[in-house]
């Protein structure tokens, strides 16, 4: 009798250990590098999960070299996987075109979106000292723009499509010394792609006193990027708005996850996502009108609770 009192207790102990072990959520979130910006913010939604559901979803952050690598490990990856990359990256490897050429598969067709997250937004900093407000001011100037990233590429970019290639000097200078560098006159200004208020921006504000170039409507149409505008005040000094570009940046999964997963990955996102604000300013910069910059299909279980929330899809994202 005692043996099968104690039998049930322990099939009774394992029922509910296999009970609570279903309702845990565990999800592998794939960012970026570990000393960026992005896996910082990784970091900060994995404990925004935990928090927001008391425990039923564990995100596991794993380091990455970057976008292109998110979206070719989707093809591998299962029903817990999610990561970060700009839309745009999505459509290339779903035409199997650019970085993604001859590495079609239809893996790529099951990529599916859940939220936005904080953009890469260019900044273009100069010195309060150089007197620069625009960019044919900066003409004769010494810019840094760093090596290998993507605001690097972008500014570059930039300079050539608003005719000063050849005509700034092009400092080398590591970006993570730019601060430095500005406050002791070795450089006008650098440039810097990152979700805004920008640490190194925020810094060179407060240091030195800082212009951030604002650009026109024409020269946001010639760059080809989404516009954003910074507001008056995020930085010290700026009294006005910012008007620049950026690479909008969206969190991804593939259709392997399933409805109530996303569904509770999502809602427990935009529920945290003020108090996220709260420990770091770049969350307040996501609002409702990213969802704008989600050009692909979004997962089924994410477009039920928008659904619920009031959000307006369009037909494409459904």
């Amino acid at each position: 009798m005692k043996k099968a009192i104690l039998s049930l207790a322990l099939a009774t102990t394992l029922a509910l250990g296999a009970g609570y072990a279903s309702a845990e959520t565990r999800i592998t979130y794939k960012s970026a590098k570990s000393t960026s910006s992005y896996y910082q913010m990784a970091v900060q939604i994995a404990e925004a999960m935990k928090a927001g559901s008391d425990g039923d979803i564990i995100v596991t952050v794993e380091e990455s070299q970057g976008s292109v690598q998110n979206v070719m490990e989707a093809r591998a990856r299962g029903g817990d996987y999610v990561f970060t990359t700009p839309p745009v990256l999505v459509r290339l490897a779903q035409g199997g075109k650019a970085m993604f050429e001859g590495k079609s598969d239809p893996k790529f067709d099951e990529i599916r979106a859940l939220f936005p997250i904080p953009s890469l937004t260019m900044h273009f900093v100069m010195s309060e000292e150089s007197g620069v407000t625009d960019f044919a001011g900066m003409e004769g100037k010494t810019i840094l723009l760093g090596k290998g990233s993507f605001g690097a590429r972008e500014g570059e970019k930039y300079l050539k499509l608003f005719g000063l290639d050849g005509k700034v000097d092009l400092a080398e200078v590591e970006l993570s010394n730019a601060v430095a560098a500005l406050k002791n006159g070795q450089i006008d200004g650098f440039v810097t792609a990152g979700s805004f208020p920008a640490p190194n921006v925020i810094e060179a504000a407060a240091s030195t006193g800082v212009n951030v170039i604002s650009l026109s409507d024409d020269q946001i149409a010639e760059t080809k990027r989404t516009k954003l505008v910074i507001p008056g005040g995020t930085y010290a000094g700026q009294t006005e708005d910012i008007v620049t570009t950026s690479l909008p940046v969206v969190a991804f999964t593939t259709s392997a996850m399933s409805d109530d997963t996303a569904y509770e990955l999502t809602k427990t996102y935009w529920e945290q996502k003020e108090a996220m604000g709260g420990a770091a300013p770049w969350w307040n910069g996501v609002e409702t009108g990213l969802m704008s910059n989600i050009t692909g299909k979004i997962h089924p279980g994410a477009v039920r609770y928008y659904e619920e929330a009031g959000f307006e899809l369009t037909p494409e994202q459904q």
